[in-house]
């Protein structure tokens, strides 16, 4: 009976601290969609990539804001989101820079 409580107690303690690290990466996928923006710029800019570029530079930038701006879990949300789609719009630039 009393492993039981032991191993429940245990688990609790670990979620503890767990839960943190998952809670705001914000940080990590801004930084992955801003590397993937200066790809795109390195590369050679069309008429076809740039709205994408300045798509994504735009998705970024409210990102950042959100992120800053960010009072609640869902405010760190919305940020992820945005940075997420920045780095798909950048991706796409970078795809059809390629022949």
């Amino acid at each position: 009976m009393r492993k039981p409580a032991i191993v429940l107690a245990s688990l609790a303690v670990l979620g503890s601290f767990a839960a943190p690290a998952w809670a705001f990466n914000c940080p990590v996928v801004i930084k992955q969609a801003e590397d993937l923006i200066k790809k795109a710029e390195a590369g050679k800019l069309s008429p076809e990539t740039r709205p994408l570029l300045d798509e994504a530079k735009k998705q970024l930038a409210e990102a950042n804001a959100h992120h800053a701006e960010a009072k609640v879990k869902r405010d760190h949300g919305d940020a992820i989101r945005k940075a997420k789609v920045a780095a798909a719009f950048a991706e796409e630039a970078i795809t059809l820079q390629n022949p």
